[in-house]
This record gives C-alpha cells, sequence and structure tokens, in this order.
C-alpha cells in the first residue's frame, strides 16, 4: 500500500505510484504493464492508474525522475549542503541520486534507452535540463545570466555521462562511477576557473542565452 489522500488527484497517484512503476519496469518495460501490476501492489484501481499515466511511458520515467529529485531533496537540506564547498554539493547530488536508483538499475537502463529514440530526445533533453537545474539550486546557485545556462548545460552532460557509466558498473560499491564522477567534477571545476576567458562575444551570449531557454520553457 501506499499513502494517499482519500481522493487523490490523478497528479498525486502519478507522483505516488511512481517509484513501484519504476521497480516493476525493470520486468515489464516502461509499458501499462508496469502501471497495472504497481497499481495492483499498492491497492489502486488499474483503470484509474493507467489513466494517471496515460501519455505513455515518457510520462512513466518523467514522474519517477521527479520522484528522484525529491528524495535528493530531502536527502540533502539546505542545511546540510551549507557545511559543503561547491564541488563537494554537486558530488554529494548526484551520488545522492545514483543511491536512490541503485536499486533499479535496470529500470534506468531501459528509461535511457527509451529517451535516446528520437521521437523523444526534445523531451530527454528537457528532463535532463530540470535534473541539472535542481541540483545548481539545491547548491545554492542564484546565477541569471549566462551562467545559468552554462553551468546546467555542462552539469547535464555531466550527470548523463555518469548514468552511462553507472549501468554498466560492476564495480564493488560502484567504485568506478564514483571516480568517473570525480573525474567529471573536476573538469566542472576547472571550466568555472577559466570562464571568463572562454564566453563568447555579448551579441552571442544573448542569442545562446535565448535559445537553451527555450529549453527549459519550451512552449507546450
Amino acid at each position: 500500500m501506499i499513502d494517499l489522500p482519500e481522493d487523490p488527484t490523478l497528479d498525486e497517484l502519478r507522483s505516488a505510484l511512481a517509484p513501484l512503476v519504476a521497480r516493476n519496469a525493470a520486468f515489464d518495460g516502461w509499458r501499462n504493464t508496469a502501471v497495472i501490476n504497481a497499481a495492483e501492489q499498492a491497492g489502486v484501481d488499474p483503470a484509474i492508474a493507467e489513466l494517471a499515466f496515460a501519455k505513455g511511458s515518457v510520462a512513466m520515467i518523467d514522474a519517477w525522475f521527479a520522484d528522484i529529485d525529491a528524495r535528493m531533496a530531502a536527502r540533502l537540506p539546505a542545511e546540510t549542503l551549507r557545511t559543503m564547498k561547491i564541488r563537494e554539493r554537486i558530488t554529494a547530488l548526484i551520488q545522492a541520486r545514483l543511491d536512490l536508483l541503485a536499486r533499479d538499475r535496470e529500470s534506468l537502463r531501459r528509461a535511457l534507452a527509451v529517451l535516446a529514440m528520437p521521437q523523444n530526445l526534445v523531451r530527454s533533453t528537457q528532463l535532463g535540463w530540470r535534473a541539472a537545474d535542481v541540483m545548481w539550486r539545491l547548491a545554492g546557485d542564484v546565477a541569471t545570466d549566462y551562467n545559468h545556462y552554462s553551468k546546467r548545460a555542462i552539469l547535464g552532460g555531466v550527470y548523463l555521462a555518469t548514468l552511462l557509466a553507472f549501468i554498466d558498473d560492476e564495480s564493488e560499491a560502484y567504485a568506478d562511477t564514483r571516480a568517473f564522477l570525480s573525474r567529471r567534477i573536476d573538469g566542472i571545476m576547472r571550466f568555472e576557473k577559466a570562464k571568463a576567458n572562454l564566453l563568447p562575444a555579448a551579441d552571442r551570449r544573448l542569442s545562446l542565452a535565448r535559445f537553451i531557454g527555450r529549453l527549459r520553457y519550451p512552449a507546450i
């Protein structure tokens, strides 16, 4: 069973079922079968659960990733992150995500395969951007200029690369993934220090910011 309000909205139901759908996706794939099995395990009417995930596999993955965002934030509250340096904050946030995903690596593998399909690439980019944005905000980033976009674009790339390493990592306690992440975070920090010399001219910066902004806030 799961905790739900007496008369949950579809959004509340989708959020509550997301972890169970992900658990079942390891065996059933990101299909209605995973939703039906999750609903039965949670004591929810399968027909209503299917309605909550009527937009298909990407909606299921979206809800799962949003749940990971929320659990990561709960695991690393602001008072904890404030005691860390920025490099440690970003590392801790990504590592928290990996820890939360570890039990469902097969579901993650299948999710990444779904998101890599050509018809899902725009949504995949948006989900990666959202994850990076959540992490930077939790880390205390308040930039609103070009830095806002460059930080998220770079972190999104690092996070995706780390996920790809993670799903095939058979080392003890995922030591290889941790080492991989450490090297990539080092690269981010070096870039941040050298950014003043790498920024494009002002006219190009404004154009790039508008373009990336459309990814962040797409037309619905």
